[in-house]
């Protein structure tokens, strides 16, 4: 946890072109772009680990030119091609940004950095589904990250909730290794890609219950089972599972940024292709952006754009 405290801020008593705040796909592209660019830049990142939530994808089918490739693997590459251009990282959280154009503040909790520009590349999270039990099991039964928790289920029973495609690669993978598991979707019909159904479909220990919602997860001190609710019928129905894999979606992490650049209704931060927000000198790139389609792709591409627009931006310094 990271004290509120401001009286004790150490100041670093550099000027950077630019910081980059986060470490995943758009982040690191953006590193590797402003190294290219020569530019006097830092990123800034919360975990002591780069690569966002590519890190809990057990494998990457659509990254061009590396198919099959894992979530580590490939972030461990990206790092790599920014250590190798010379990117310096920090780790450190941002908390807060103040300022305008060609002199920004941010804080955290015992530091203040300054920078000339600054690329929010924070990303997003995994929501809650906020029923019964969710909290109480969370790391006793309940996950939000088949591929890194999924081998602790190993010939178990589990069930997956969700419909898009995180849920659909959550389910297949788990296929493989757990005895059973069953799919609970709210509609009749799955929103993720037909390639990811088929797959799914095609693996003998697979289920689903449609038009049906999670009403509970139960158990002593690990969870023993669910208790679900078919959104057609009202029936209530128990299933006894051991794993329970929450796949919903995602929300941006840029609660620390609301109010000072423009943000939806769900926290996205406002900014178009070229990354600018709101805020003249301010950029989002990656997921925390509010955009059409979040991929690592357009993550990597939100990274590259933005940079460019940081230089044109300091010519004008």
């Amino acid at each position: 946890m990271f004290s509120q405290e401001r009286s004790t801020l150490f100041s670093v008593n550099k000027m950077y072109d630019l910081i980059i705040i986060g470490s995943g796909p758009a982040g690191l592209s953006a590193a590797i772009y402003a190294a290219r660019a020569k530019l006097d830049f830092v990123v800034i990142e919360s975990a002591y680990v780069s690569g966002g939530q590519i890190l809990s994808t057990y494998e990457i089918d659509n990254y061009p030119g590396l198919p099959g490739i894992s979530g580590q693997e490939l972030a461990d590459k990206m790092r790599a091609h920014a250590d190798a251009l010379g990117a310096q990282f920090i780790i450190d959280r941002i908390d807060s940004i103040s300022g305008t154009l060609g002199n920004f503040v941010l804080k955290s909790s015992t530091k203040e950095y300054e920078a000339k520009t600054v690329i929010i590349t924070t990303g997003a999270e995994h929501a809650k589904l906020g029923v019964e039990g969710e909290d109480t099991f969370q790391g006793k039964g309940v996950s939000y990250c088949a591929t890194c928790d999924g081998m602790f289920f190993r010939k178990k029973d589990v069930v997956v909730v969700g419909g898009g495609d995180t849920a659909l690669s959550d389910a297949i993978y788990l296929s493989r290794i757990c005895n059973s598991v069953t799919l609970i979707h709210r509609r009749d019909e799955l929103r993720g890609a037909k390639s990811l159904q088929d797959k799914y479909f095609s693996a003998d220990n697979a289920k689903v219950e449609w038009s049906s919602e999670l009403a509970s997860i139960n158990g002593d001190k690990m969870v023993s089972s669910v208790t679900i609710r078919n959104k057609v019928t009202g029936e209530l129905k128990e299933l006894p599972v051991r794993g329970v894999f929450i796949a919903v979606g995602i929300k941006p992490n840029s609660s620390y940024f609301e109010g000072f650049v423009e943000t939806d209704d769900r926290g996205y931060i406002i900014a178009g292709e070229n990354g600018a927000t709101s805020v003249e000198g301010i950029f989002a790139a990656g997921d925390v952006r509010k955009k059409a389609l979040r991929q690592i792709i357009t993550a990597a591409a939100d990274g590259a754009n933005a940079v460019d627009s940081v230089q044109e931006v300091l010519t004008k310094l």
